[in-house]
């Protein structure tokens, strides 16, 4: 992730996620920013855990 935060600072870093879903990372001024809306590192965590589980469980048991 550092690598495309250090990039974005300079350019525009085009991310693709499968075959419909583009996202378009750029550098932006922190003060136009609604920091009360924003999410914590551990949040983005602990969903991307929550996340992988619920893929888990749902593959546990389809093979069963």
């Amino acid at each position: 992730m550092k690598k495309y935060l250090d990039m974005a600072k300079t350019e525009q870093v085009v991310i693709q996620r499968g075959r419909n879903e583009t996202f378009l990372l750029t550098a932006h001024n922190h003060s136009d920013v609604n920091l009360a809306s924003a999410i914590t590192v551990n949040e983005v965590i602990e969903k991307v855990r929550a996340g992988l589980t619920e893929m888990w469980k749902r593959k546990s048991n389809e093979t069963k």
